[in-house]
């Protein structure tokens, strides 16, 4: 019996943007699997410090590389993570920027419990189109998607979108 190939996906944009909410519902709907790159890294340890201006643990890329190399070359992964030029371009079949209203985003990050300079940093890198043009720089162009991330109802359009992206990438690729 052949077994099916399953697309990989990156979901990524600044912190507060909806990416681990779109990536679990996402993959309610779809059966892939959803990582989550900070909990991955939590979980194993895969860190190099801590960082004492932004108060957090410094990732250690390669070994969430080596940690996730196995599971991405068997496919059907949805990678959830705010950076994404550290993971090799052959992974992915698709990348999806999610983007967010400043106001709302500082809501939302505000929320979370940043202040001050990790704060500022973030709604700023959401201004800079910081993770959009990372993306641009690491995969080919027609990979990478902007995605609006304000309401449910912008989550909602999202999920039909990529599950139809889905469902396609599965009748061309089997």
């Amino acid at each position: 019996m052949r077994i099916m190939k399953r697309p990989n996906i990156l979901l990524t944009g600044t912190p507060g943007v909806g990416k681990t909410t779109l990536g679990k519902e996402l993959a309610q709907r779809t059966g892939l699997t959803f990582v989550n790159v900070g909990d991955l890294a939590q979980e194993s340890q895969l860190f190099e410090g801590f960082d004492e201006e932004y108060q957090c643990p410094i990732l250690d890329e390669d070994r969430v590389v080596d940690e996730l190399e196995d599971k991405m070359g068997d496919g059907g992964v949805i990678i959830d993570y705010h950076g994404c030029d550290f993971f090799p371009e052959r992974w992915f079949d698709i990348v999806f920027v999610l983007r967010t209203d400043n106001t709302n985003l500082y809501n939302r990050l505000e929320s979370r419990g940043y202040i001050g300079k990790k704060l500022q940093d973030n709604v700023q890198c959401e201004i800079f189109q910081t993770i959009y043009e990372e993306a641009m720089e690491a995969y080919k162009e027609e990979v990478v998607h902007q995605l609006p991330s304000n309401t449910p109802e912008d989550l909602e359009r999202n999920l039909e979108q990529i599950v139809q992206w889905i469902e396609q990438w599965m009748k061309d690729n089997n």
